[in-house]
């Protein structure tokens, strides 16, 4: 079974997605202001290029010359990573970043500085993850191997009754991987199950592409620090390490709250691979929202914890989605469909680890 298999009849509450639609579009056509980024991303992505860039020239000039100082850095260091992530490069992937295609492909290879491949990001996210985000077998975010369970589909061992112990020690592991090998592993399957990526370049092209980037990404996050930077290797080796960790617990963590819920479900397609829902009305049911009220929080993530905003219109940047959640909310409540939310980050936290422990018993 390919992706392309599975169907989404729109019998269900067919006219929900269209009126929402002819709302939003009323919102920006009545404030005459464009779906894209505009000054503000201009403004985030100066910002988080900062923190992420300007701790690193400052250990490398040796204004910072103490260990703590150093570890402060690499850890700043990873909250710049994670908002480069989530917004620059997350904005530009989905051509929300700006009206401009050029831009937009530009600030997308921003991918290159997280260590990440541009190519491979964009067909697991955008196209499997969102376009049939928590079914089994096609969405390979609830897939992390057998350590962490993430669907009530997949086959349960007896250790994963632990997962919500032990959960964040993986989670803070996950940029490891995928700077290192997952990435190998996924173009590998991309290419056994004939997934097009890229229709000028060969597969053996993108194992290359995906090789330089990886060297290059390590010689100068890991490899010109040991050299250049005043601190003895092992110094250099803990704080990128610790950068990881940081950027990794917070990302899988907004991935985990938005979709690894008690409330989201997990749906099947029947014997003909169609699905019970239309696709809007699925991204209701498997995603949820969170610290809708944290303004400062929602600028920091990429509007991410409008998750629910951004699977119904990917093609909107981050920076609309607050305005637009009331007309998603009172849409679905019109129709009688979900809308999940989570009041606060720690109390998503909390559900996130509930679930887990379901999940594992």
């Amino acid at each position: 079974m390919t992706t392309n298999d599975i169907k989404f009849p729109n019998k269900k509450n067919p006219y929900f997605i269209n009126e929402l639609r002819e709302k939003v579009k009323a919102h920006f056509s009545s404030n005459n202001i464009s779906t894209y980024g505009g000054m503000q991303m201009i403004l985030k992505s100066v910002f988080m290029l900062s923190l992420y860039f300007v701790p690193y020239f400052l250990m490398y000039t040796g204004i910072i010359s103490t260990v703590p100082g150093l570890l402060i850095c690499w850890l700043m260091m990873g909250l710049g990573m994670s908002g480069v992530g989530l917004t620059i490069m997350h904005d530009s992937n989905h051509k929300t970043f700006s009206s401009n295609k050029k831009v937009n492909t530009f600030f997308a290879k921003s991918m290159y500085l997280l260590g990440g491949f541009p190519l491979v990001w964009q067909y697991q996210h955008n196209t499997l993850h969102h376009g049939f985000t928590n079914i089994e077998g096609h969405d390979e975010d609830i897939d992390p191997g057998k350590i962490l369970r993430f669907s009530p589909h997949k086959p349960r061992y007896s250790f994963q009754k632990y997962q919500y112990i032990y959960f964040p020690f993986f989670y803070a592991l996950s940029t490891l991987s995928w700077v290192t090998r997952k990435e190998f592993i996924q173009l590998n399957r991309y290419r056994k199950t004939n997934a097009k990526l890229n229709t000028s370049k060969s597969y053996n092209r993108l194992f290359t592409e995906l090789i330089a980037s990886k060297i290059i990404y390590h010689v100068v996050f890991l490899v010109l620090p040991i050299i250049f930077f005043p601190f003895a290797w092992y110094w250099i080796v803990a704080g990128f390490i610790l950068m990881h960790l940081t950027c990794s617990l917070l990302l899988s963590l907004i991935f985990g709250i938005a979709h690894i819920m008690p409330q989201a479900e997990y749906p099947l397609p029947d014997e003909v691979n169609t699905m019970e829902n239309g696709w809007a009305i699925h991204q209701l049911l498997t995603t949820t929202d969170f610290s809708q009220k944290n303004r400062l929080f929602t600028w920091l993530i990429g509007g991410l914890n409008y998750q629910i905003e951004h699977h119904l219109f990917p093609n909107i940047s981050h920076v609309h989605y607050r305005k637009i959640s009331g007309l998603v909310k009172s849409t679905a409540e019109k129709y009688g469909l979900p809308y999940h939310v989570q009041s606060g980050f720690f109390m998503a936290v909390l559900n996130h680890v509930r679930m887990l422990k379901l999940l594992g018993r």
